[in-house]
């Protein structure tokens, strides 16, 4: 089975739940066309280099897949209909990062820094 990492941004008026609803409605479409979600990561809230269809900010969801290529082409087809999605991306990996992503150990680093320095005051 080949190996995909699929990256998505939605709107920045919904809610963290409506998101995790996103993520959900992405693996439930993964698992019926014979994949599997083996990992998702939501990366949050997070300002774009520039405007998207009038949005500044965008929720940021990885889903790492594993199935053939038929399950991409759904997922895609599903994601390009649905309005709160504003952009995504699938690329084939030839392995999955194990542990955190390079964007959540970015967001781990960050908040320890932040940490370390409210410390120090």
């Amino acid at each position: 089975m080949a190996l995909y990492e699929h990256v998505f941004l939605a709107r920045q008026d919904l809610s963290q739940a409506q998101v995790d609803q996103l993520a959900a409605t992405a693996t439930e479409i993964v698992e019926k066309n014979e994949g599997k979600v083996t990992k998702t990561e939501t990366w949050g809230l997070k300002s774009l280099a520039y405007k998207i269809d009038r949005n500044r900010k965008a929720h940021f969801v990885m889903l790492n897949i594993e199935g053939p290529g038929s399950v991409v082409a759904e997922l895609e087809r599903q994601t390009r209909i649905n309005e709160d999605v504003i952009r995504y991306m699938t690329i084939r990996v030839d392995e999955h990062e194990e542990g955190p992503s390079v964007m959540m150990r970015k967001n781990e680093r960050d908040s320890k820094k932040r940490r370390e320095r409210e410390e120090r005051n």
